[in-house]
Formats: C-alpha cells, sequence, structure tokens
C-alpha cells in the first residue's frame, strides 16, 4: 500500500497553493492534457502575465513541468513530485473540467 500521509506543514503549503480557483483549475486540467500560457489565457479570459505568475507559483514549488515545444513552453503535472498522490487525490474530488477542455479544443488558437 502507498504511504500517502505527509507532514502537516508540507500539506499547508500545498493547500496554499490550491487555494486559489485558478491554480486549482489549472492543475486539474493538466491531469489530463498540456497546456501553453497562451491556451489557459485564452480558456480563464485573463492577462498572460496573470498566468504566467500562477504557473511559476506551480513550478516553483514544483507540482508543475515545462517543457520547451518550438517556441512554446508546455506545462505538464510533475508526476515525480514527491506529494503527487496526495494532490491528485484532491484534484479527483473536484468536477471534471471536460467543458473547459473541449472549449479549449473548440476555440484552439493552438500555440504552433
Amino acid at each position: 500500500m502507498l504511504n500517502t500521509e505527509i507532514e502537516m506543514n508540507i500539506a499547508s503549503d500545498i493547500f496554499k497553493l490550491l487555494g486559489h480557483e485558478t491554480r486549482l483549475t489549472i492543475l486539474k486540467i493538466l491531469i489530463d492534457h498540456d497546456c501553453c500560457v497562451c491556451e489557459f489565457v485564452d480558456l480563464f479570459q485573463t492577462s498572460q502575465p496573470s498566468i504566467s505568475q500562477h504557473l511559476r507559483r506551480l513550478k516553483d514549488n514544483g507540482l508543475i513541468t515545462e517543457e520547451r515545444r518550438g517556441q512554446w513552453t508546455y506545462y505538464s503535472m510533475n508526476k515525480r513530485y514527491a506529494h503527487y498522490h496526495f494532490i491528485v487525490n484532491i484534484l479527483n474530488l473536484l468536477p471534471n473540467q471536460t467543458q473547459k477542455l473541449k472549449q479549449l479544443k473548440d476555440t484552439r488558437k493552438q500555440c504552433e
């Protein structure tokens, strides 16, 4: 059986990161789909600097990774993050983001 017990201070830090709806939604989407900043900007109808700040916080804390593909940087969940299963268990309790992913696919101004 996988030991999912973590220290209170680590759980507290994770909950602080998850405490913003945008970051929480970003992570929920990244479970199933890699995205670049431009896709999140379109999805959330917000500014690129705002999305970049959220992504930076998630990346700086190790929850997501980035990969360069041509001129674009794509973000994905960091499956090697020490507490990945803890976060996924939380995210699995939330509503799926299928509609947002469909919206992204339908209106995709793909970053290519």
